[in-house]
């Protein structure tokens, strides 16, 4: 049997708990379009994310070890992905929309540019008199005004709720700025469930990475009250680390932080007494969440991560030469436009100088940022 729009709206109603957003209740696009014959509006949003060349950057942007580190540790692209199945888990067990999740969480990531937050924090710097950079609303100039897929309109012509799910995306060290996006309202619970995806598979996989890479040693974890959890839940007390033991270990990490994350939502979520996706926004705190124990002890964790694995020293000296790359690579734009490319400097007639130099780098991969940096200094590669 074939699913029209109609009947899928209809099946997406039946299956979505009350404060679920229904694809049907959206307040639409910028730009009136015909609606899919087979596809909610959600499921054609995530599809438009999916096909953009921002999505495809991806591959080729840091997480926390720069791409030509190894082909086994995360990438901005993985990342992604990673988060997407954590959040359709989570939305699934909760009765929340699944595709709306999923589209936030492919988008989430999209603003960021070359080199992780290194990158992010050099952009920021250098273009504070021009409004600063933030990679959250870079994702959204990307999927509003910088993609160019369709002859009528700039951008995706992404559905409200995907763009406000983008725009309040926040984790414990990202704040959202909602400007133009109802800021007096939390967000539904679709983002908030992408935001807390976002959060777990970050650290989740990070402290993989790490132990992975040697960077991080499992006796510098004694003592790490989730570690310490984790090993026992195994029965695991040490000693070589295999590669199959640390599958398990973070396998069962992630495990205990999803079952703690949807039970404790869900708690949440019946204290407000909510009806709506409405009531969800307007509820006193965010609903999706941790427990206070679980709470604590993912900080500590962070907190490891932050001091062990973050400030290795090598990590250290990329990130250096990450902000070194991108100063010279700025500086050279703005001082003689003329070398960026035509496609480039074809923008440069409904924006300004400097705007367009940011998009232009922040749409880099670490590799292409690397090969223009030759390019614009090292005398013996070809321009």
């Amino acid at each position: 049997m074939l699913y029209s729009t109609s009947k899928l709206e209809a099946r997406e109603a039946q299956s979505l708990a009350s404060y679920g957003f229904k694809s049907r209740d959206t307040k639409g696009r910028d730009h009136s379009e015909d609606a899919a014959a087979h596809r909610t509006s959600f499921q054609r949003d995530r599809d438009r994310i999916l096909h953009t060349t921002a999505f495809r950057r991806l591959e080729y942007k840091t997480q926390v070890f720069v791409n030509s580190e190894g082909d086994y540790y995360r990438t901005r692209l993985t990342h992604t992905l990673e988060v997407a199945q954590l959040g359709r888990s989570l939305a699934r067990a909760l009765g929340a929309n699944e595709e709306l999740t999923e589209a936030i969480c492919l988008a989430h990531d999209l603003g960021h540019p070359p080199f992780g937050h290194s990158g992010e924090v050099v952009l920021d710097c250098i273009l504070q008199e021009q409004g600063g950079f933030d990679h959250n609303k870079q994702s959204l100039r990307i999927v509003t005004k910088l993609e160019d897929r369709y002859p009528n309109f700039r951008g995706l012509n992404l559905t409200w709720e995907v763009r406000e799910g983008i725009v309040k995306h926040e984790t414990e060290y990202d704040n959202a700025d909602s400007t133009n996006y109802n800021p007096e309202l939390r967000g539904h619970l679709e983002a908030q469930i992408a935001n807390a995806a976002d959060e777990l598979a970050y650290t989740a996989h990070d402290l993989d990475d790490g132990l992975r890479s040697g960077l991080l040693h499992t006796s510098q974890l004694k003592g790490v009250h989730l570690w310490e959890m984790v090993k026992e839940s195994i029965d695991w007390e040490g000693g070589e680390l295999t590669e199959l033991t640390r599958h398990r270990l973070i396998r069962r990490l992630i495990g205990l932080e999803m079952s703690d994350l949807a039970a404790t939502t869900s708690t949440a979520i019946d204290a407000t007494g909510a009806k709506t996706p409405l009531d969800i926004q307007l509820a006193a705190h965010n609903v999706a969440g941790w427990s206070e124990r679980m709470s604590a002890m993912n900080r500590e964790l962070k907190t490891f991560l932050y001091d062990h694995l973050y400030r290795h020293f090598r990590v250290v000296r990329m990130a250096e030469k990450a902000e070194t790359f991108i100063n010279h690579l700025y500086q050279a734009y703005v001082t003689e436009p003329h070398q960026l490319p035509p496609s480039a400097q074809a923008h440069l007639k409904y924006r300004t100088l400097e705007r367009t130099v940011c998009d232009y780098i922040a749409g880099m991969t670490d590799r292409f940022a690397l090969d223009e940096y030759a390019k614009l200094f090292d005398p013996y590669t070809r321009p």
